[in-house]
Order: C-alpha cells, then sequence, then structure tokens
C-alpha cells in the first residue's frame, strides 16, 4: 500500500482536543524503519487534575442516563470505527508494526467488542430477594462504581483501550484512561469515534506522559474509584500495592507463559498450521501467545522439523508492505529482550531449530525462533518472552506434563492438541489458567470472558463479566411503611 500519513495527536480532556503544540511531546517511533512519524503531548499536572474532575464531574449524570442511550452512542462509536478503519489501520501499523492486514482485524475485532458490550448495559437488574415478612422486600442492585483510571500496553493499541472503555460507559462509569505513548494514535481514533458518536463532555478523558506520574496523582485521587491495568506483572504488582494503600479495586491483566500439550494422537498437520500462525500473530508479542510446548515423545521431533521449516520460511518485513508475514517488534526494549533468552536456552544444552537472530539495522526485526528439549531451568521456560519464539520439551507421562506445564506463576492461557474426547474433555479441568482452547490457537472472543490466575492477575476482560467489574452491589431492604 501507499505510504500513508500519520494522523495529529492530541490529549482528550473535558471534551476539548490538545494538540502536541501545548504541551511538551514524546515521539513516536516507527519500528520498522526507526522513524519517527509523530510526537504525542505530555500531559502536565493540571492536564491529570482536569481529567479527573471533568470525570468526576460528569458522572452523576452518565451514571443516571439511560442504559439504551449509553448503548447507542457505543454502537454508534462501533460504526465509526469500521467507517474509518483504513486509516485506523494504517496508523496502527506505523506505530506498532504488524501487518497491515492484521491491524484491518483489530479495528474489525474491537468494533465488534464494542457492540457486545453495548448490549451489557441494558442488562444489569440486580434481584429480588424473598423475605420472611409478606409485607417487606430485599433488593440487590448493581450500581457503577464511580470514575475509573485505565492503562493499557502498546501491543493491541485499539482492542485493549476498547474493551476497557467500553465496559467502563457501558456500566455507566466514566474514565481517565493512559493509553501506551508507543502507540496513541490507535486509542485516540477510539476517543474521536466516541466523541463524534456523541459522548458527553468528561465522561472519557484521555492522557499521555509519564506512567509512573500519571498512575500516581490518578490512583491517589479520592474521585477514582476504581483501577484497571493491562501490562506487565511487574507493574500490574506495583499499582496494585498503590491501589491497595486506598482500599481502591484493581482490576489486572497480566502476563503469560502458555503450556501448549500435544498428545500423541494430535492432527499434526492443523497443529503445525496453527503453531505457524500463533506465533507470527503481532510478532508472539501477545499474553496468550503459545510459548511451551510438552510434545509426546513418539512426534516430537517431527513436530521440531516441520515447524522449524515452516519457522524459516516466514518472510519478516515491513508491516506496510503486502508480501510481509511478521512485521517487527513494537520497540527496542523487546528486541533487545530476545538474544540473552536465546543464549540461555543454548547454553543450558537447548537446540536451537529454527530462527534465534534478528537485525536491528533498520528495524527491530527477529527471525521466528524454535528451540527445542529445552531444559526446565532456562529462562525461557519461567521468563515470558512476548516476541517470536516458542520451545518444545518431551513427555512420555501426561501427569508429569500437566505438573510442568502448571508449574510456572502465570495462569493465562493453556493449550490442548489431541485425538481423544477423554482427554479434550478432561485436561482442561487440570490446568490452573483462565482459559483453555482444545484442538485451535486463540482464547476469547468478543463476547466471552477473558481473564487469568495467579500472577496473570484477576478480574476479566470480555463477555457480561467485564461490565460487572465497573459495577457495585447495594442491598436494599424496604418494609411496608405506615399508611
Amino acid at each position: 500500500m501507499a505510504h500513508p500519513s500519520y494522523p495529529e495527536l492530541a490529549l482528550h480532556v473535558d471534551g476539548a482536543w490538545i494538540p502536541a503544540t501545548e504541551r511538551a511531546t514524546i515521539p513516536v517511533e516507527n519500528p520498522a524503519d526507526k522513524s519517527v512519524v509523530g510526537a504525542v503531548p505530555v500531559a502536565t499536572e493540571e492536564d491529570v487534575d482536569r481529567a479527573i474532575a471533568a470525570a468526576e464531574r460528569a458522572f452523576p449524570a452518565w451514571r443516571d442516563s439511560s442504559p439504551h442511550r449509553r448503548a447507542a452512542i457505543l454502537i454508534a462509536a462501533a460504526g465509526l470505527l469500521r467507517e474509518r478503519r483504513d486509516a485506523i489501520a494504517a496508523a496502527m501499523t506505523l506505530e506498532n508494526g504488524k501487518p497491515y492486514i492484521d491491524s484491518l482485524d483489530e479495528v474489525d475485532y474491537t468494533a465488534d467488542i464494542i457492540e457486545s458490550l453495548a448490549t451489557e448495559a441494558p442488562r444489569r437488574i440486580g434481584a429480588v430477594l424473598p423475605t420472611a415478612s409478606a409485607d417487606g422486600r430485599t433488593l440487590v442492585v448493581e450500581e457503577p462504581v464511580g470514575p475509573v483510571a485505565a492503562f493499557t500496553t502498546w501491543n493491541y493499541p485499539l482492542t485493549v483501550p476498547g474493551r476497557k472503555v467500553a465496559a467502563a460507559l457501558a456500566a455507566g462509569c466514566t474514565v481517565v484512561i493512559k493509553p501506551a505513548e508507543e502507540t496513541p494514535a490507535s486509542a485516540i481514533a477510539l476517543a474521536r469515534a466516541l466523541d463524534d458518536a456523541g459522548l458527553p463532555a468528561g465522561v472519557l478523558n484521555m492522557v499521555f506522559g509519564d506512567p509512573a506520574a500519571i498512575s500516581d496523582r490518578l490512583i491517589a485521587s479520592p474521585a477514582i474509584r476504581k483501577v484497571s491495568f493491562t501490562g506487565s506483572t511487574p507493574v500490574g504488582k506495583l499499582l496494585a500495592g498503590r491501589a491497595a494503600e486506598q482500599v481502591k479495586p484493581i482490576m489486572l491483566e497480566l502476563g503469560g507463559h502458555a503450556p501448549v500439550l500435544v498428545f500423541e494422537d494430535a492432527d499434526l498437520d492443523a497443529l503445525i498450521e496453527g503453531a505457524l500462525g500463533s506465533k507470527l500473530h503481532n510478532s508472539g508479542q501477545s499474553c496468550g501467545s503459545p510459548i511451551r510446548y510438552y510434545v509426546h515423545e513418539s512426534i516430537h521431533d517431527e513436530f521440531v522439523r516441520r515447524l522449524a521449516a515452516r519457522f524459516e520460511g516466514v518472510r519478516v518485513g515491513d508491516g506496510l508492505d503486502e508480501a510481509t508475514e511478521m512485521g517487527p517488534l513494537a520497540n527496542e526494549r523487546r528486541f533487545r529482550a530476545m538474544q540473552p533468552l536465546v543464549d540461555d536456552a543454548v547454553a543450558r544444552g537447548a537446540e536451537l531449530a529454527a530462527g534465534g537472530t534478528g537485525d536491528d539495522s533498520v528495524g527491530y526485526y527477529w527471525r521466528p525462533t524454535l528451540l527445542a528439549r529445552v531444559p526446565d531451568d532456562a529462562d525461557l521456560m519461567r521468563v515470558e518472552p512476548f516476541g517470536p519464539i516458542a520451545v518444545t520439551s518431551s513427555f512420555t507421562d501426561e501427569e508429569d506434563a500437566i505438573r510442568r506445564a502448571n508449574d510456572v506463576p502465570f495462569g493465562l492461557a493453556a493449550y490442548v492438541w489431541t485425538g481423544s474426547a477423554d482427554r479434550a474433555l478432561r485436561i482442561p479441568a487440570l490446568l490452573d489458567v483462565g482459559m483453555v482452547s482444545v484442538n485451535r490457537f486463540g482464547v476469547g472472543a468478543r463476547d466471552t470472558f477473558f481473564g487469568g490466575r495467579k500472577q496473570s492477575g484477576y478480574g476479566s476482560e470480555g463477555g457480561p463479566e467485564a461490565v460487572e467489574e465497573y459495577m457495585v452491589k447495594k442491598l436494599i431492604a424496604q418494609g411496608a411503611g405506615r399508611a
């Protein structure tokens, strides 16, 4: 495609757009060629305070608005995202690096999620409970928790903000969101769509800048009643501690280290195709990305041989090139993290079957990498690579494979490949994760629960549960009163 233009970047506070010309800025880099494509404005302390005040002021009217009106605005915004998909996807590829076709898919998927969450708005009805007395009643009602502080990452720069914002708005909450400074245009496109769809001023506010300073200020504010964060486990722990100091609820969607259990009766053809696509997707920069392949000894070597051959044939390049199958890593930090993990595994006895090298002379390009027979003490068996690296280990005993699959601090996603109906039903219950896919890759859908266990966080980013995250319950016990 022709090289697109990158949109103007701005803060969004109390219904007003504040351009980069009025603030200090942070450069936005294209990871495909390291060129600077834009400059995102840095919010001042006063900007953040105004955003908080706007969310607090707008909350009562938004809370009391008709759920059907809230749903209508969200659905209209989803429609605008679809109308603008080409431009949004081009900007996403410029700032994130993923292939343009994948960016298009992300716009469509996000619009689907927003519509799904919008339909949940009119369904929050609570319950009427029976009482011991015939002249009274007991109600449990659900109410919006209040203004929300949301923090999102760069790997899915439209979907992650879209999920959080749509769920909170559907519930009747107002939001101050700080998306990733590396990928601001995608999040701004969401805010512009909601603004153009008629969202009242102050209901959604968007700021960028110093992550630590902004998070400290938002979480400490008494006006903010809940925190929602998607990102790394270390940062999630830090924010959880700060929220705890305020006795403030927080929802966390953190890292993963997904195991794949491959039994001897698995469909290898389907598995190889799925493994290739899942590792190319977003250059492996996904918390649900399959990483640790525990493959039955009888088919292990064939699996490695076939997958390595496919990895070696992948075309890595600029996401705007139609021939590209996998784009660059999204930033220099991810590129620098790859080599030490590969070197450690090889030093401990792993076999390098494919890839294992990168080139950052032009952009942050890393080859799809497969390491075979990786020992359990290698860093890659416990540290999430968040890049295009997959590792294998063999097994013969089912119980041992399950134990090793569960033996990490994370519990987001897991995958099972088997031709046995018994295993397909039995194994998922034994995996200590929030989501399991059987004979397919990918977890979650537009209208399903999405969340993990252990150090992968808590709460749900999808489905009806996502809207419930932004609600609080209230008990109302009523008597008959006097005539």
